[in-house]
């Protein structure tokens, strides 16, 4: 259901509601306020009646008329009698007007009695030993209401129909600015990184607005990203696989003279060496690619476990890697919020990046301390000739490395800051006092953890 009908059946639905009530309850009150009129005017009928009766000195003057009736006139179909009550019991009738039912069993007051196979409303005065009555049929009366529900109901019911087609026009124009905008979206190139031009629209969709710029923005960026990425992979690929080409080819050549067996061994562990590389290259690849796609799963894993994990995990690459780093403040740390295998994923990138760029007779520290803010700070601390503060802000981008000259991938610290984004924490590169660097990993404790 469009939104456009949603409107007209929920706001038309409810005026109709309202309209309805608010038309019967007048309709109730205009049918009792007219029921009241018409009794009321049985009742002046009555008096107007008893006043001409008064005007006769004596009832027995009434009497001397005969059996002339006394002229009455009837008034918009008012019925009208005029009796004798002789005793208790006789009630003779004096005059009546034209067509009136006999009204002598009629009760004092008002009632409505059946008369003739008619319904008639009564109205019964009595002045002395002179009764008179006046009555008017109930079906004039229920024509009379007819003609008011028709009169009322009809324009009611035009006027209805009349909103439900302004409502529909007006929800058409108010919902102009949602079309506009829909058919610019709808016309946008893809890659067009141009801002969405200005649409006049009321301040209620400005948010909208407001959000789908920073929509295309965002997604607009990601798409460098993700360019700038694929960029960087492809060159990162090409050229150990260049390598890996090219020494198969020497291997190849080499392998046609007996005389050069050291040089084919040599092309083969080189290429060896570049299917490595690339083995390495598309394993940190994968895991970026998981860390953009997979969902967080908010687990505690023991950050102390993980750092001699990841010390153990580095150890093939670094014999000594046991030995040269230090671990401080294991006895306060708390278990942190982020999956085991991404936490010993961020270790071990952080501790292999130290090891990998500081002098080999110096120290790694690895601090661990617990913040008073619900977070625990794990920070690797290394001797090595540091960055600038370009350096420092650039280091976390994908595929970006300080000195060429050392072996890596440029994708070990993207990694860290991408584990720490996703689970609410911070990465940051921080300056030491005299030489080194400082790779800072804050994340968030796990709730209900004690220290160890």
């Amino acid at each position: 259901m469009s939104l456009r009908l949603r409107l007209l059946l929920i706001i038309g639905l409810a005026l109709s509601l309202l309209w309805a009530a608010v038309a019967g309850w007048m309709f109730m009150d205009a049918r009792q306020s007219l029921r009241d009129a018409l009794d009321n005017r049985l009742a002046a009928s009555a008096r107007m009646v008893a006043g001409l009766v008064a005007q006769f000195p004596e009832s027995g003057d009434i009497a001397a008329a005969g059996n002339k009736p006394l002229d009455v006139v009837a008034r918009d179909g008012v019925a009208c009698e005029v009796s004798l009550v002789r005793g208790e019991v006789v009630i003779e009738a004096v005059a009546r007007t034209a067509g009136s039912p006999d009204l002598a069993n009629a009760p004092l007051g008002f009632g409505t009695h059946m008369y003739g196979g008619k319904r008639w409303r009564t109205y019964v005065l009595r002045q002395g030993n002179v009764r008179i009555a006046t009555a008017d049929s109930v079906d004039v009366r229920e024509d009379l209401v007819k003609e008011l529900i028709l009169s009322a109901g009809l324009p009611f019911v035009v006027a209805l129909f009349g909103s439900l087609i302004v409502l529909w026009i007006g929800i058409t124009h108010g919902l102009a600015p949602v079309e506009r905008i829909r058919l610019l979206l709808a016309r946008r190139r893809p890659g067009d990184d141009s801002p969405l031009p200005k649409v006049k629209a009321p301040v209620e969709l400005h948010p909208l607005v407001h959000t789908i710029e920073q929509l295309l923005e965002r997604l607009q960026a990601a798409i460098v990203r993700e360019r700038r990425f694929t960029d960087s992979a492809a060159h990162e690929l090409r050229t150990p696989l260049t390598g890996i080409k090219t020494h198969i080819q020497v291997a190849k050549l080499a392998s046609q003279r007996p005389d050069e067996s050291a040089t084919l061994d040599a092309a083969l562990a080189k290429a060896d060496q570049g299917v490595q590389q690339l083995q390495h290259v598309l394993q940190r690849l994968l895991e970026l690619a998981r860390l953009d796609g997979q969902p967080i799963r908010m687990e505690a894993s023991d950050p102390v476990e993980a750092v001699y994990a990841a010390i153990e995990a580095v150890q093939p690459l670094y014999a000594d890697a046991a030995h040269r780093v230090i671990v401080q403040g294991a006895s306060e740390s708390r278990q942190v919020r982020v999956a085991r295998p991404l936490l010993l994923a961020a270790l071990t990138n952080l501790i292999d990046n130290a090891i990998r760029y500081a002098p080999a007779t110096t120290p790694i520290a690895i601090h661990i301390e617990t913040q008073c803010h619900g977070t625990l700070r794990i920070s690797v601390l290394d001797e090595g000739p540091g960055l600038d503060a370009e350096g420092r802000l650039q280091a976390v981008n994908r595929f970006w490395r300080g000195d060429i000259n050392v072996p890596g991938y440029g994708l070990g610290l993207s990694i860290v800051d991408a584990i720490a984004r996703r689970h609410g924490g911070t990465f940051e590169l921080l300056e030491r006092d005299g030489s080194g660097l400082e790779a800072r990993l804050v994340l968030p404790i796990a709730l209900n953890t004690t220290p160890p």
